[in-house]
């Protein structure tokens, strides 16, 4: 039965009181400089902290073998993180409401430059209104937004009556294997509901997202006798140039989408890292460019490498030098099938409820042209996933920031949407 107006005003009330606390742990969060391998101590942190709110905390190792045996499974390199996976398991008293997911990411991307930076990115500045910081919005704002949902809900003397789940998890921005984890740990609710940053809007679908490096080998020579030669970067560029073709027909077939056929460009080839050669004055002899790229969701991940491994084979084959030098490929990271989010669940309409309850608008969908998480709990858990999060700028970028109006908005939507789902009972 949903829960009333007077309870949902409660929670909302009860979820503002403990905003200012809610910002200093969000501060708390964006001081540790967790990029890919250095989350432990941000795990520790959230350990405590769920420890502290009476939750039973199974804190677990990344399985290699299992995760390289599962077909979700992303493919795991050197700089895969290390870090562990922390869950927090609340058990009610009684099991009366529906089980729940909550999950989020503590892993953040490289800051860059740091003097292209206003502040410095680990110093979380309040100003305006908006809180900045590498991984304000992406996606520390939105793990403690279902933290302090479920504070709300103490705060006035009430908990879920349902088992909930809260996942902290690492490798996001590089695999997704984290989430995956959870899921071969043998976690499941009845639905799961992830709070990234998504503009207070439903995401309804994702798209699937590949990482593999490119390696090309030159022949060295002095630049003198530069015709004698083969220049690896010029020929890497090469292959690039036949990527970029193989990027425009999959944007035109994503025309015929249903979902993405209105963006104007959702697939996406991005060029993200390139090393090459030894020395200015000679011909260089090798080339490695990191690439990332997306692909429509209802094909797999391994489908889709297959036809870029094709792609750069029929090029080389027709290339005067690359024809006795292939390129060499390396599934280096993201191996991840995108999803989509059925309409008319009972998740779904719980969410819209409370959404329309804060904020007095319908809950509108999204469409996300990167990877989510919440591809683990649709594809492998057949659950509802709802993500669903608060308004950011900036992320992966300079001066990333969150807007924090809007994340007091999502935090009570989120509170109303745990009482409303799982049910309450007394403390």
């Amino acid at each position: 039965m949903p829960i009333d107006a007077d309870l949902r005003q409660r929670i909302a009330s009860s979820a503002a009181v403990g905003f200012p606390d809610q910002l200093a742990f969000t501060q708390q969060l964006v001081r540790f400089p967790s990029t890919r391998g250095n989350e432990h101590t941000v795990q520790d942190f959230m350990a405590r902290e769920l420890r502290v709110r009476g939750m039973t905390v199974d804190v677990f190792a990344m399985e290699d073998a299992a995760i390289s045996r599962h077909p979700g499974g992303s493919k795991i390199s050197d700089t895969h993180s290390r870090a562990p996976i922390v869950v927090g398991i609340h058990r009610p008293r009684t099991e009366t409401g529906r089980s729940l997911i909550l999950q989020g990411h503590v892993d953040v991307v490289p800051t860059g430059p740091l003097d292209m930076w206003t502040t410095p990115p680990f110093d979380p500045v309040i100003r305006d209104g908006w809180m900045s910081g590498r991984g304000a919005g992406d996606m520390k704002a939105g793990v403690a937004s279902a933290v302090f949902a479920l504070d709300a809900l103490r705060r006035i003397g009430l908990q879920p009556a349902a088992t909930v789940y809260m996942q902290s998890v690492v490798e996001e921005e590089s695999t997704g294997n984290g989430a995956l984890m959870t899921h071969l740990r043998g976690y499941k609710a009845d639905a799961a509901l992830v709070p990234e940053p998504g503009n207070e809007g439903l995401t309804r679908a994702n798209l699937g997202v590949l990482w593999f490096q490119l390696e090309v080998r030159g022949i060295p020579v002095h630049v003198a006798n530069m015709g004698t030669g083969a220049n690896a970067i010029d020929a890497a560029y090469r292959v690039i140039g036949a990527l970029r073709q193989l990027e425009e027909r999959w944007n035109a077939k994503a025309k015929a989408h249903d979902l993405f056929g209105a963006h104007h460009h959702p697939i996406n080839l991005n060029l993200g890292k390139i090393e090459g050669g030894d020395w200015a004055s000679s011909v260089p002899a090798w080339c490695r460019i990191d690439c990332r790229i997306a692909f429509l969701p209802g094909t797999s991940a391994a489908t889709a490498a297959a036809e870029i491994e094709a792609c750069i084979t029929e090029f080389a084959r027709r290339d005067s030098f690359l024809a006795n030098n292939p390129p060499r490929v390396t599934w280096n990271g993201f191996f991840a099938e995108g999803y989509r989010l059925e309409r008319g669940s009972e998740a779904e309409k719980t969410l819209a409820a409370a959404h329309q309850a804060v904020t007095g608008q319908p809950l509108e969908d999204r469409l996300v042209t990167a990877y989510l998480d919440a591809r683990v709990y649709a594809l492998y858990d057949r659950i509802p996933v709802l993500n669903y999060g608060c308004i950011a700028e900036n992320y992966h970028g300079f001066d990333e920031r969150v807007d924090l109006a809007s994340v007091l908005r999502t935090t009570q939507v989120i509170a109303q949407f745990v009482a409303d789902w799982c049910g309450v009972e007394p403390v």
